[in-house]
């Protein structure tokens, strides 16, 4: 059972409608996340905001995907595991084998195996990584702007990863259960 109300689009006002009708235009629908973030538009509006920001990185939408997977896996969040299982099948046409071993870190492609340990240790480590941690990155040439964002995606994805596990999001993609 669900711990925090997900809004009906068609009963909200002020900021949270405009926001929804933003989500509705370019997603087509409102998913329950974004429902249920609506109870405060400053959360919402920060989520699409750095959402919308990171999806003009350099690290891509793709590998963006990679390590919101990587991540929900670390944190055992079954909704955003499904959701990102989901776009990364469907939206960004990843093969789902290339999904799967992102949930463990892992990659046939040396840099972005690079970029998914790094964000597990992040995750592992509290953000408290060390210059070990970062020359290895580095090493497998990950740049200095490509390691702030995955900071940011790891940061991004742990606020969704926290919310959805507190509000216990119904989740509205196929479901994928942790590997926990």
């Amino acid at each position: 059972m669900t711990r925090l109300r997900a809004l009906n689009p068609e009963e909200v006002t002020g900021k949270t409608k405009d926001l929804f009708n933003a989500v509705q235009a370019k997603l087509g629908v409102v998913p329950n996340m974004m429902r249920t973030m609506g109870n405060s538009p400053a959360v919402l509006e920060g989520y699409l905001n750095l959402s919308g920001a990171l999806s003009h990185g350099k690290l891509g939408t793709k590998t963006g995907e990679l390590i919101a997977l990587a991540v929900s896996e670390s944190n055992s969040c079954d909704y955003c595991l499904a959701a990102h299982t989901f776009i990364g099948e469907k939206l960004v046409k990843t093969d789902p084998a290339v999904l799967q071993a992102a949930r463990t870190g892992n990659s046939t492609d040396a840099k972005i195996e690079a970029v998914l340990q790094f964000a597990k240790k992040l995750i592992s480590k509290n953000g408290l990584v060390n210059d070990e941690d970062v020359n290895k990155a580095k090493n497998a040439g990950v740049t200095d702007a490509e390691i702030a964002e995955t900071v940011g995606h790891v940061a991004l994805n742990v606020l969704t990863n926290y919310f959805n596990n507190t509000a216990n999001t119904e989740i509205d993609f196929p479901a994928i259960s942790s590997l926990n």
